[in-house]
Formats: structure tokens, sequence, C-alpha cells
């Protein structure tokens, strides 16, 4: 599915930074199981976030390398380190402390999973004394939590199913995660419930270390386009997925 939108010259110190020696090397979360739906025979990522990367790199003129990493924390700390010239990760503010980001190409809704018979019946009710909410800690939801729960504790695990084991295990109060994931969590969980709503929604975006951020402006008019001309509505249902939506 080619993508060649109109946005401008592309200077050659850009193109150099996003591309050195000729490919941009791209870093993928591999735990977005909605942004990542599947790898190939060779063993390279699948799905919506891939294929952006790819058509960046098609626009530059250039090859591609993609960068998996296990987690979305993984990948950011990897910013410092000149493992990756754009990774595709949902925007925070903690991020941006070493991440340029564009604005977002796509966002997915966060809340809470509650246990049979829970007193906790809408998303304002959660941020109390004696709740304790399971999360993984380093996802863009996670860190949102750290920065606006006051009241609750937050249970901090390493993986998503990590949070449910704990969830489940310690009989917590809440697991947040994502809509889409919470859905399926639902079959695991008797009785339990989503709230309605959203706490948050996490902003996934083009992300470039700071030592690139000359390459951003460029990087924002390929998502801006790339939402314009319905490029990135085509990935989500060329990869039939939902819970994902154009920003």
């Amino acid at each position: 599915m080619e993508f060649r939108p109109d946005i401008g010259v592309l200077s050659p110190s850009v193109l150099e930074a996003l591309a050195p020696g000729g490919i941009l090397r791209a870093g993928i979360n591999l735990s977005n199981f909605l942004l990542v739906t599947g790898r190939t025979p060779e063993g390279d990522p699948v799905g919506v976030s891939p294929d952006i990367a790819r058509a960046v790199a098609d626009n530059l003129g250039v090859g591609l390398r993609y960068v998996p990493y296990a987690s979305p924390g993984l990948l950011a700390d990897a910013a410092v380190q000149d493992e990756w010239d754009i990774g595709l990760i949902g925007a925070e503010p903690q991020r941006a402390e070493v991440i340029s980001f564009t604005p977002a190409y796509s966002e997915i809704e966060a809340t809470y999973l509650v246990p049979a018979g829970s007193p906790l019946k809408a998303i304002g009710d959660v941020d109390s004394a004696g709740v304790r909410i399971a999360v993984t800690g380093r996802a863009a939801y996670g860190l949102w939590l750290e920065r606006n729960i006051h009241h609750a504790e937050l249970v901090r695990s390493a993986t998503l199913d990590d949070a449910l084991a704990d969830f489940l295990e310690r009989k917590l109060d809440a697991l947040a995660g994502l809509r889409p994931r919470l859905i399926s969590d639902l079959k695991r969980v008797p009785g339990a419930t989503l709230l309605e709503g959203r706490f948050m929604t996490v902003q996934q975006a083009i992300g470039t270390p700071k030592a690139k951020a000359e390459a951003i402006d460029y990087l924002t008019r390929f998502v801006e386009a790339a939402k314009a001309s319905g490029f990135v509505a085509s990935l989500i249902r060329k990869h039939g997925v939902e819970g994902l939506s154009v920003a």
C-alpha cells in the first residue's frame, strides 16, 4: 500500500539525520497488539506501526530496518543510545524529555476493569483511598496514572500479563489498561465489568531522539498528510484492528 504525500522539499540535513547511511532504523513496540499484529516468516513485525515506518522510509527513498523492543519502556530508554531513528510509540511527557514527537496518528482508550460486586462504578471512583490499581508500569497509561492518581495505590507490573496476574492473585480493586485488551481479559475474570468512559487516551505518534530534532517538522507533515489522506484509516482496516482510531 503505497503512500507518497506531497509534503515539501526534504533537506539533505534532515535526510542524513533520519537515515544515516541510507537506512532508516524504526523502533517498534512489540507489546502493543493493536499496532503490531503479527510477524513475517522472516521475523519482521507486521501491523499498522510497521507499515507507517515503511511509508516513511519509502518517502525518504531509503532502506528500512526494524528495531523491535519487547516493551515501550525499553524503546524509550534506547532513544539516548542511538539505536533507532524513528520510534513508533505513545507520546507521553516523561518520554518527551528525550524524544521529540509528532502529533498522534492514532489513539487508544484506556479504562479500568473491576471485579464482580465492585463498589467502583465510575472512572472518578477509582482514585480513592484504599483502592489498589494493577497497572503495567511503563506503559503510556501507566505513566499517566503516576502523574494523576493522588489517593489510590498503583501496583506496578512489568507486563500486561503480569498486571492481570497481580489483579487476580492479590485481589486488587481495579486493573488499568487499554480498552481492547481489557475486553479480552473479561473472559478470564468471571463477573468483571469495564467502567464506562476513559481515564485517558494513548496518543500513538512517531518520535525521534532529541539529537535528531531537526527532523520533527518533516515527520509532523508526514503524519498530518497520512491522517488527512485516509492512509492511517486504510491501515487500520487492512489489519482488521478494533479499538484503534485515527487521532
